[in-house]
């Protein structure tokens, strides 16, 4: 059956195309630049098509006979939408890496479509979404009555690929995010700060504008959700002058300069470093009587869990018969998905607080 990864030339879509090779699958490698195709493709003996995503009709006509994409080309806000539609067009199951709140947001109105059409849409396959919305439907089940509920993960090593770099290029300058009575809504950066154990001791942690703010409320349906990530003194101060200097960091002069830059000289980790740079996970949930459930897992590095998550749902999608609809990773496979992943234990068991 054809599948078909998109932005397979990119730092993350090249890792899940050598291992889709490596595990026998012989997905269709894409993207936009024909000579960048083409090269990886020969390099590794799969099918390639070179195509934009300006014109809906050549998309849908690009995914002919293609039964599933999964999209690593970022920023995503600049390709699901044109993605999601086609295969929706095109009678095809759509996965992607994003962890961008409005792309999350956004899926969720192809939903009846989707349903129509009979087909998954499945944004946050990576590790921007998937250990923490696992976690997120863990403390669900652990505490029903949950009205509150904080996820956060703590990473070591700060090295980043170009496509991740491009997203968050677009991101200073802009409010942080938390969803408050069932809404997303505005948090200024730095406000919010709360001390947590992500697994290696208590640290100063600031809300963040990370992508569970849409996802994880269709996960659990609680609807108070937070974000966090540990903060230094310095970082602290950068985010109170991206709100000063908000206009000049979002002026598209800038964000154009930035991303050139980053095309050209931004180079992702190699595989020592993301071998020696696990990721955190942690989450708290709370009812109205005072209850509260945590849990704290640790992962792979976000890249190389992104490569496992996005290739396990792909093998999923095309393996089994899935209700059609936009879903999250957890409610499309359960929120023990994380476990199955190499390289993800807890560090310690639930615990209840009275």
């Amino acid at each position: 059956m054809e599948w078909m990864i998109y932005g397979a030339n990119g730092y993350t879509g090249e890792l899940i195309a050598r291992e889709a090779k490596r595990q026998g699958m012989t997905p269709v490698l894409a993207g936009r630049s024909a000579s960048k195709i083409a090269a990886l493709a020969s390099e590794l003996k799969l099918p390639s098509k070179a195509f934009r995503l300006e014109a809906p009709s050549e998309i849908v006509e690009a995914l002919r006979g293609v039964r599933l994409v999964l999209n690593c080309a970022g920023p995503f806000s600049k390709t699901a939408d044109a993605l999601m539609r086609a295969c929706i067009a095109a009678k095809a199951h759509y996965l992607d890496i994003t962890g961008e709140i409005d792309v999350l947001e956004g899926a969720h109105r192809f939903d009846a479509d989707a349903k129509a059409a009979g087909v998954v849409l499945c944004p946050g396959a990576g590790f921007d979404v998937v250990p923490t919305d696992c976690v997120a439907l863990m403390l669900k089940k652990a505490l029903p009555e949950a009205t509150e509920l904080a996820l956060g993960f703590e990473v070591s090593g700060r090295l980043v690929s170009a496509g991740t770099a491009k997203t968050l290029v677009e991101g200073p300058g802009k409010s942080g995010k938390i969803r408050r009575a069932g809404r997303i809504v505005d948090c200024p950066l730095g406000r919010g700060l709360r001390r947590i154990d992500f697994g290696r001791g208590a640290k100063l942690a600031m809300p963040i504008p990370w992508g569970d703010v849409a996802s994880a409320f269709y996960t659990t349906g609680i609807p108070n959700i937070t974000v966090f990530t540990p903060i230094s003194p310095v970082q602290r101060a950068i985010a109170r002058l991206t709100i000063a200097f908000g206009p000049v960091l979002q002026s598209s002069w800038l964000q154009s300069w930035l991303i050139k830059k980053i095309e050209k000289d931004v180079q992702g980790p190699d595989v020592s470093t993301r071998n020696a740079n696990p990721s955190w996970v942690w989450g708290e949930a709370r009812d109205a009587r005072g209850r509260s459930h945590a849990i704290r897992i640790v992962t792979l590095n976000g890249y190389s869990l992104t490569v496992f998550s996005s290739l396990a749902l792909a093998q999923h999608l095309m393996s089994n018969s899935c209700p059609p609809g936009c879903w999250t990773p957890a409610g499309l496979i359960g929120e023990n998905f994380i476990l199955s992943l190499p390289g993800t234990s807890k560090l310690d068991l639930p615990h209840q607080i009275a």
